[in-house]
């Protein structure tokens, strides 16, 4: 977790009923394990949370089934988990905003608020970045986490705790939408109808976006992304000869030119699609990483003028979302199709579950 923490085998309890913290930890391949958690000391401007919903992301998935996600890789004992939410358990003695019994949302990394990156408010691409669960430090599914009480949100009453940790992948989809500037005038194409691809349909509806087109291989998925409210859904292949007719596809659906694609995949056939497909003048936002490198057309695309940008993780996200839960501008709790409980044999199969994709979007543990 983003203070810190080390494994025990025994030894003092954790939280105010002397019970034991655990938490659930990545051993090695496949193999996790619910075993005790040391919290580190709560600090001034720390707060003490008991956690309540934890959802499953991809990268959790990567780390479980190959012990690494990108460049990060798992080389010792990890507590997995960083989409979450819970409630105040303790509050450090100089922290004046949050008091015990506040349900909260946690923004899972802590920026080191030092180098010019976080100065100039881009703290997501600070170099010491510590997030919950990507390694080595540890994450957030276990009873009890210590975080900074200036990364923890509060909820209003009508957003649960499962929409609380939410807005972890919501903040992806956000960020995106902010850097890609969507706005109402802005008709948007989705590679992906995962996840990130259907949080990132979600915000850019909330950002007025007034046409919505999303294509993907899997038509379960399509399907899904029709009822949570695309325009238009497209079934397309993994043949990259196919782009050249998936681009008229693509056209004909909008109506018009696509103004912003967001590539929510990453890949060769994904990225070539979204640079032909994209307007002059138009923009391409990667937002998944699938591969990391690629092959694509970018000579015609700048041609063109198309602009790529591309998105790390989120900043400053926290508030926006809680604000689109609390007014209905943005609805999620669609997206929760699973639920497990906090048991060594729950833990197990709900990784199982979401590695298995299928009809799984987002697995969630209520703890």
């Amino acid at each position: 977790m983003g203070k810190g923490g080390m494994s025990h085998g025994g030894g003092e309890g954790q939280d105010g009923e002397g019970e034991e913290n655990m938490a659930a930890w990545l051993l090695a391949v496949k193999t996790l394990r619910i075993q005790p958690f040391i919290l580190p000391p709560l600090g001034p401007h720390d707060v003490k949370v008991q956690m309540k919903a934890v959802g499953i992301c991809g990268s959790d998935v990567h780390h479980f089934k190959n012990m690494r996600c990108a460049n990060f890789v798992v080389k010792k004992p990890m507590v997995i988990g960083h989409e979450c939410a819970g409630i105040i358990e303790e509050v450090g003695s100089e922290v004046k905003f949050l008091a015990k019994g506040d349900r909260v949302a946690l923004e899972p990394g802590i920026s080191c608020g030092r180098c010019t990156l976080c100065k100039d408010g881009r703290y997501n691409l600070c170099p010491e970045m510590k997030c919950f669960g990507s390694p080595p430090t540890n994450g957030s599914l276990a009873n009890q986490v210590v975080h900074p009480a200036s990364l923890c949100f509060k909820l209003p009453d009508n957003v649960s705790l499962e929409e609380g940790a939410m807005c972890e992948p919501l903040s992806v989809g956000v960020h995106a939408c902010r850097r890609a500037n969507v706005s109402p005038e802005t008709k948007v194409l989705i590679m992906g109808a995962g996840p990130i691809g259907l949080v990132t349909m979600l915000a850019a509806r909330a950002f007025g976006a007034p046409k919505i087109v999303i294509v993907d291989i899997d038509d379960r998925r399509l399907s899904f992304a029709k009822d949570l409210g695309a325009d238009e859904i497209i079934r397309v292949s993994t043949n990259i000869q196919d782009v050249g007719d998936e681009v008229v596809k693509i056209g004909n659906a909008m109506g018009a030119g696509v103004d912003v694609s967001f590539d929510c995949v990453g890949f060769n056939k994904t990225m070539s699609t979204a640079l032909n497909a994209t307007r002059p003048g138009g923009k391409v936002c990667l937002v998944g990483l699938g591969q990391s490198e690629m092959t694509v057309p970018l000579t015609p695309a700048a041609a063109r003028e198309v602009d790529v940008v591309g998105i790390f993780r989120y900043r400053n996200t926290w508030p926006l979302c809680i604000e689109f839960l609390r007014t209905g501008k943005i609805d999620v709790k669609p997206l929760i199709t699973h639920r497990f409980r906090f048991t060594q044999e729950e833990v197990e199969k709900a990784f199982e579950t979401s590695a298995r994709g299928g009809d799984a979007i987002k697995v969630m543990f209520n703890l």
